[in-house]
C-alpha cells in the first residue's frame, strides 16, 4: 500500500507540475485563445488513405477538445499548393505523395476540417505558407504549379524555391489564392506562420536585384525596400480578407525574437538571436500596431532560462510591446515537457509557463506546437491540460476592433422529453447583418440556490452550434437553473435566457 501510494504521489508531481500554486481565478479564465497546430508540411499524412487520415485527424480533434483546445491552425497550403479542392494550385503532395494528383477516394481535407471542428466547438484557423513555392524536399512540380507556369517570380535559396516578395504580381497572386479560400469556405480564420524572405543560410543569396532596381520607389536602403515589399503584403492581405468577410481573423505567428538589443538599444529584447526586422524583413510590430493584423502567435519555442532566448524575458516583451492586438503564445509542447523547472528540477516548465502568461495581462491564450504531441499526451501535457489547466471550457477572446455588438439571445428555451431523453431546445435568435447572427450557443447549469454567474467557465456544460443539448436525467429529485447565451461569430454573448428543470 506504501508503494501504490509512492507511485500515486510521484504521478501527480510530473503531472501538475507544482499547478496548485496557481490561483482559481487566474488558473480558470472565460476567454482564452487555446490553439493547436496541424502542419502537413512534415509528411505525416502523405500518402494515408482517406479512410486512415481522417481516422487519424478524428482521433486528434477528439483529444484535443477533451484538452480543452478550443481552436485548430490546420496547414492547407504548405508550398503553393493545396489541401483543398483549388482551381489555382495544384493538389499538395504532402496529401497524396504527388503533387498534382488528387485523392482518391476524393475528398477535400479543408472542407472536412471545418465540418468536424465546428462540430466540436472548435475554430478552425487556414494556415497557409505565402512565399513557400518548393520545399527542399519536393523533386518535382506539377505543371499547373505557379513556379512551372511562372519560373522567373521565384527564386531559388537553399533547395527551395520563393515567389520573389518584390514582385507585386506574387503579392496578387497570393491575395487571390486566399481570397478563393475566404469566399468558398467557411473558416474562421486566415493564418501565416514565419516564412516570408527566407531564414538566412551560409552562402545563400537572396536574387532580387533587378527587382530592386524596378520596383524601389525611391527607396535607397535594400533592406528597407524588402521590409516594405512584405508589409504591403501584409496590408493587403488583411483587406482582401477583410473585404470579402469581416469576421475572418487574421492571425500571424512569427519568429520569436523582433530584434535583439544589439540591434535596437530602445525596443530590442535581451537576447542574441535571428530577428525578424533584420533577418526576414518582417516587421510585426508594425503591423501589430497598425492593426494589420488581428492576433499575433509569436513562436517562443525556447525554455525558460535559455542563455540567448529566454522564453520568459520573451513573453514579457511581446506583452508590452504588441498588446495593440490580441496576443497569443506559441509554445512548444515537446521542450516545455523536456526541460526542467528551474526552481524545481524534479518538475518541468509547463506550470512555471502557464504561470507566467496568466500573469500578463496582453496574453490572451497560447497555441501549442504541435497538436500530435498533445494529443499523444507527451509527458502528460494533455493530461494536465484537461485535469487542471483547462478543465472547463473557454469562450474566444473578445476583438472589438472587429465587432463589438452582441447578438440577441435565445428565444422560447423549453425542456421537451422526447424518444432519447429529456432534451432542452431553445430557438434562434433573429438577426439583420452578419454580426447579429448566433453562431454558438452555450450552456450553463446551476444548482438551486447558486447565484447565477455567467462568468464562471466552471458552470459552462457546452459550447455547441446545436439549437438543443440532452439532460442527464435520474429521477427527477433535483431542480437545476439551465442558462442559455448565444454567441455571433467574434464570441459576443448575448443576454441569458434560464429555465428550471428537475433532474
Amino acid at each position: 500500500m506504501k508503494r501504490l501510494m509512492m507511485i500515486a504521489t510521484l504521478l501527480a508531481t510530473m503531472l501538475f507540475a507544482g499547478a496548485p500554486q496557481l490561483s482559481a481565478a487566474s488558473l480558470h479564465s472565460k476567454r482564452e485563445f487555446r490553439g493547436a497546430w496541424i502542419q502537413t508540411v512534415n509528411g505525416q499524412f502523405t500518402g494515408m488513405s482517406t479512410a486512415a487520415m481522417q481516422q487519424t485527424l478524428r482521433q486528434q480533434l477528439d483529444e484535443l477538445q477533451r484538452d480543452g483546445v478550443n481552436a485548430i491552425i490546420f496547414q492547407v497550403r504548405p508550398e503553393c499548393d493545396a489541401l483543398y479542392e483549388s482551381k489555382i494550385e495544384p493538389w499538395s503532395r504532402f496529401l497524396t505523395g504527388v503533387q498534382g494528383r488528387a485523392p482518391m477516394p476524393y475528398w477535400d481535407p479543408l472542407r472536412w476540417m471545418i465540418t468536424q471542428c465546428h462540430r466540436r466547438g472548435m475554430e478552425l484557423h487556414a494556415w497557409i505558407n505565402p512565399y513557400r513555392a518548393k520545399t527542399a524536399g519536393t523533386t518535382a512540380l506539377a505543371r499547373n504549379h505557379v513556379a512551372s507556369l511562372y519560373p522567373n517570380r521565384v527564386f531559388p535559396y537553399n533547395g527551395q524555391l520563393i515567389l520573389n516578395p518584390g514582385l507585386p504580381e506574387n503579392r496578387e497572386y497570393i491575395c487571390r489564392v486566399v481570397d478563393d479560400i475566404v469566399t468558398r469556405y467557411d473558416v474562421d480564420g486566415i493564418h501565416i506562420d514565419d516564412y516570408f524572405y527566407p531564414y538566412p543560410a551560409a552562402g545563400q543569396t537572396i536574387a532580387d536585384d533587378k527587382e530592386f532596381m524596378r520596383y524601389n520607389g525611391g527607396i535607397t536602403n535594400k533592406n528597407d525596400w524588402r521590409r516594405n515589399n512584405v508589409n504591403a503584403f501584409v496590408q493587403r492581405l488583411g483587406q482582401t480578407i477583410k473585404d470579402r468577410k469581416p469576421w475572418v481573423k487574421f492571425g500571424v505567428s512569427p519568429f520569436g525574437i523582433y530584434r535583439n538589443k544589439k540591434s535596437d538599444p530602445v525596443n530590442g529584447s535581451a537576447t542574441a538571436g535571428l530577428q525578424n526586422y533584420d533577418d526576414l524583413y518582417a516587421d510585426v510590430l508594425l503591423w501589430v500596431n497598425n492593426g494589420w493584423v488581428d492576433y499575433c502567435v509569436p513562436q517562443l519555442y525556447w525554455k525558460i532560462g535559455h542563455p540567448t532566448a529566454d522564453y520568459q524575458t520573451l513573453a514579457i516583451w511581446w506583452n508590452k510591446y504588441a498588446g495593440n492586438r490580441p496576443l497569443y503564445i506559441g509554445e512548444s509542447v515537446e521542450r516545455t515537457v523536456k526541460e526542467p523547472d528551474l526552481n524545481n528540477p524534479k518538475t518541468n516548465q509547463m506550470e512555471a509557463k502557464f504561470k507566467l502568461r496568466r500573469n500578463l495581462p496582453n496574453v490572451q491564450g497560447a497555441v501549442l506546437w504541435y497538436a500530435k504531441a498533445v494529443a499523444d499526451n507527451m509527458g502528460n501535457y494533455g493530461s494536465a491540460l484537461r485535469t487542471y489547466y483547462w478543465k472547463t471550457p473557454a469562450l474566444q477572446p473578445l476583438m472589438p476592433f472587429i465587432d463589438h455588438k452582441r447578438p440577441k439571445k435565445p428565444k422560447h428555451l423549453k425542456a421537451v422529453w422526447t424518444s432519447d431523453g429529456l432534451v432542452l431546445f431553445w430557438e434562434e435568435p433573429k438577426g439583420k447583418r452578419w454580426g447579429d447572427f448566433a453562431q454558438k450557443y452555450v450552456v450553463y447549469r446551476f444548482a438551486q440556490g447558486e447565484d447565477i454567474d455567467i462568468d464562471n467557465p466552471a458552470k459552462i456544460v457546452a459550447i455547441t452550434h446545436d439549437k438543443w443539448i440532452k439532460l442527464p436525467y435520474d429521477k427527477g429529485q433535483v431542480k437545476y437553473r439551465y442558462v442559455v447565451t448565444a454567441l455571433d461569430r467574434m464570441s459576443n454573448e448575448s443576454r441569458k435566457v434560464k429555465k428550471k428543470v428537475w433532474l
